[in-house]
């Protein structure tokens, strides 16, 4: 690798350069670690001391920024048993504590709600904007059937985002990530395919858009201008006719007075793109898997723009950036190896193999490579080292830590009632 003449490899010059955001917030460095779910909830669905060794442990990794998996704003639907909650009735000390752990890098808190993408074990209430099925082929009975949100279901939601981002910033978390992305309430409502609405909610982009916008606004109000807010976008849904790039554009334009930062990545849990399967079978790149096709968003914003997906080499990470992009996310290859962002920083590739498996079924696939992902951050947040778990085996000690914990949900819902 080339080196210029303060003696710093070329790649780390342009990784390791500040980012100064809108809010005032300055980022040490141009790469993240993106949301990942942990599946790491404790009693209550409070964090526990796992989480805070997990992000002691991140933070130790090189990223300028962590963000959170997941954390659901209500506590009746929530995408998986072990998620996070964040509401009136959580502990805030618990999650003082989980916002320590990394110290004096900042740590971004993910907000959701998963909307129609909830399991139909959990006894969840699966929201949509229209009563619209989730298709996932073999897998589609396992998610609840949708109900139709009210407007004072629209309204409660929009409360519920501000009120977890004012509780987030009390707990001592450095700012927030609004999800609107992977098919998620947010992204559902911006989507023709499951928005049918023909009220104020839905029709044309700018309908389908006003959920997401109302609540920028609301957070943004419940917030000082110093905390920052961000939100993740999908550069498109990979769906025939679904949400996609010029909507994105046009969103982003809406966005950009009101945030900090907006992410980019793609897919749901019909069209997997993260895992490299769009359901309108698009060709994605083997790493960076949307740069071609977020690279159109580029320039037309101020607000800083960060890519995630498939990142999983310095070299890759450093052509993010050269293409315009301000941050680079990293999710799979910072579960991987926690110390590949501060070896790309000084300068070395250091390539992270994804998880494989020899599995037939494209959703299956996928939920075998995320668990073998989980079994990385379950690893990260013990007292001891483990070694790594092949692919398969994670998929069904997955389904066995989802029961468990579904127990521990149901349980807790039923005294709730």
């Amino acid at each position: 690798m080339n080196q210029p003449r303060d003696g710093k490899p070329q790649t780390r010059r342009i990784l390791d350069t500040p980012l100064r955001l809108r809010s005032g917030l300055v980022l040490r460095n141009r790469v993240v670690k993106a949301a990942m779910e942990e599946q790491l909830a404790g009693p209550r669905r409070q964090p526990d001391h796992r989480l805070v060794t997990l992000y002691r442990r991140l933070a130790d990794g090189g990223a300028g920024l962590l963000i959170t998996g997941h954390v659901m704003i209500e506590r009746r639907a929530v995408a998986q048993p072990g998620d996070i909650v964040l509401d009136e009735a959580s502990d805030l000390d618990a999650f003082r504590h989980w916002s320590a752990a990394a110290g004096t890098l900042p740590v971004f808190m993910q907000l959701n709600h998963p909307g129609r993408v909830v399991r139909r074990d959990t006894g969840s209430i699966a929201y949509a904007p229209s009563p619209v099925p989730v298709q996932a082929g073999g897998l589609s009975g396992l998610f609840a059937p949708p109900v139709e949100m009210t407007a004072s279901d629209i309204a409660r939601t929009i409360g519920q985002f501000a009120a977890s981002a004012r509780l987030a910033r009390e707990s001592g978390f450095a700012g927030v990530e609004i999800h609107a992305a992977h098919g998620y309430l947010l992204s559902q409502f911006l989507s023709p395919l499951v928005n049918n609405r023909t009220d104020e909610w839905g029709g044309a982009l700018r309908q389908r858009a006003r959920l997401l916008l109302r609540v920028v606004d609301a957070v943004r109000d419940s917030v000082p201008d110093s905390f920052p807010v961000a939100v993740k976008l999908n550069s498109a849904d990979f769906q025939r006719d679904g949400f996609d790039i010029d909507d994105a554009a046009e969103v982003i334009d809406w966005l950009s007075p009101a945030v900090d930062l907006v992410e980019l990545s793609g897919g749901s849990i019909e069209s997997l793109a993260t895992a490299g399967h769009p359901a309108d079978n698009r060709t994605l790149a083997r790493e960076s898997y949307f740069l071609d096709l977020a690279t159109r968003l580029v320039g037309r914003t101020a607000t800083p723009l960060m890519l995630t997906g498939g990142i999983r080499r310095g070299h890759v990470a450093e052509n993010v950036l050269r293409q315009g992009f301000a941050l680079a996310g990293v999710g799979t290859a910072y579960a991987q190896n926690p110390r590949a962002v501060r070896q790309w920083l000084d300068g070395h590739d250091a390539p992270v193999a994804p998880p494989t498996t020899w599995i037939r079924s494209k959703a299956l696939r996928a939920a075998a490579v995320q668990a073998a992902v989980t079994d990385r951050l379950h690893t990260g947040a013990c007292d001891r080292r483990r070694p790594r778990m092949p692919t398969g085996a994670a998929l069904l000690a997955d389904q066995i830590r989802r029961a468990r914990q579904l127990r521990h949900y149901r349980k807790e819902q039923d005294e709730a009632v």
